[in-house]
């Protein structure tokens, strides 16, 4: 079953009209989080909003937004204030222009979300809108509120859908004269060029996210696992940075000690991943967010001290 729907409304091209419904293309759930807890009791740690000058809690209810002109100056603007800013893009997305990919800057890209038709009606237009965009071989580009902020997003047919990337404004993307000014100019000789582009040819290879494995996300299931059943923590020596001397001798080094990509991804991409979902499976402790059936029934772990509240 699909999640539920981020947004719902319209999606327009022109005088074509069609209902979707926009859903997260991505998750983040089955990766493992931590709560916090007191060191001295093992209890959670509870968040409480207070009033920053008596120290009161404050209900709901009585929070509203603010916003600081100066020191403890703030302009108070209230949900139903916000609700009269009528933007079009709060129901519909309406498409404004089409462009190629290739033009889209990648530091603008946020998210992205899939976009299907809601419903039974409006699937006609929804496929006109999809195969005119396919056929065009362009990402559309239209506006959507979500969060009650108004976003930039592009629209690309992927299967019987569409696939919604949010993009950034202009103005939240920092300029990279003021990271880049100071590297230095380097002639880089023909030499380093040819054995560069060898160890690239070595690698080379399609992309396929099957072959890359969470190396963190298995770290932290086997330290949990440990502590769980009592283990002793043993730390991994940490892997050293090495300072070339010599870039050329570096860059020969490599060139015979490089391995055929060829030979190396058929593996990874049938083992890595079978592997990575085992490890999920064998956790002696539930991931955060799913409940297991005995989790009563099992006793504490044999190096936990206290029971977490």
């Amino acid at each position: 079953m699909a999640p539920r729907a981020n947004w719902k409304g319209f999606l327009r091209l022109s005088l074509v009209t069609c209902p979707v419904a926009l859903y997260p293309a991505t998750s983040e759930s089955e990766k493992i989080s931590f709560n916090q807890l007191n060191r001295q009791t093992g209890h959670r740690i509870k968040y409480l909003k207070v009033d920053a000058d008596t120290g009161d809690e404050v209900p709901n209810e009585d929070i509203v937004k603010g916003y600081q002109l100066e020191k403890d100056q703030f302009i108070e603007v209230t949900k139903e204030e916000l609700e009269e800013i009528a933007l079009e893009s709060t129901r519909t997305i309406e498409i404004d222009e089409f462009v190629d990919k290739a033009d889209i800057d990648p530091r603008y890209l946020i998210r992205p979300y899939y976009i299907r038709p809601d419903g039974k009606v409006g699937h006609d237009a929804f496929a006109v809108i999809r195969e005119t965009i396919r056929e065009m071989d362009k990402v559309a580009i239209g506006r959507v509120v979500l969060t009650n902020r108004e976003h930039i997003i592009g629209l690309e047919p992927m299967g019987k859908g569409l696939v919604g990337t949010l993009l950034r404004y202009p103005y939240e993307v920092r300029s990279e004269q003021e990271y880049f000014d100071e590297i230095q100019d380097v002639k880089v000789t023909k030499d380093m060029l040819d054995l560069a582009r060898h160890i690239v040819n070595q690698k080379a290879g399609q992309f396929d996210p099957e072959k890359f494995e969470d190396h963190y996300e298995t770290a932290l299931i086997e330290l949990i696992n440990q502590k769980r059943a009592g283990k002793p923590i043993v730390p991994k020596e940490r892997p050293r940075g090495v300072n070339v001397v010599d870039l050329m001798d570096a860059l020969r080094k490599s060139v015979g000690g490089a391995p055929a990509a060829k030979t190396a991804a058929p593996k990874k991409s049938t083992k890595k991943p079978k592997k990575a979902a085992a490890g999920q499976k064998e956790m002696l402790m539930p991931i955060s967010g799913r409940k297991p059936k005995d989790a009563a029934a099992k006793k504490p772990a044999a190096g936990a001290k206290r029971k977490s509240a």
